[in-house]
């Protein structure tokens, strides 16, 4: 094998590296806004979840109704 034709060699190795490189950040940074947007859900759900239990709390602190 020449040095030219070993040359060529690596800088197609090198092209398909820095491809494969460039799809998996892209992939990446998706998978990073995903993340984010589940974290921002759950914390809603925990927000609302945590007035929900307040909300019966309140109501199992109240008398009992007056047939009792």
């Amino acid at each position: 094998m020449s040095l030219e034709e070993r040359v060529t060699d690596l800088e197609s190795r090198l092209a398909f590296q820095d491809d494969t490189i460039q799809a998996l950040n892209d992939v990446l940074v998706e998978q990073q806004r995903v993340v984010e947007r589940l974290q921002l859900q759950m914390a809603a759900l925990l927000k609302r979840q945590e007035e929900m239990v307040g909300q019966f709390e309140s109501f199992e602190e109240e008398a009992p109704p007056p047939h009792y």
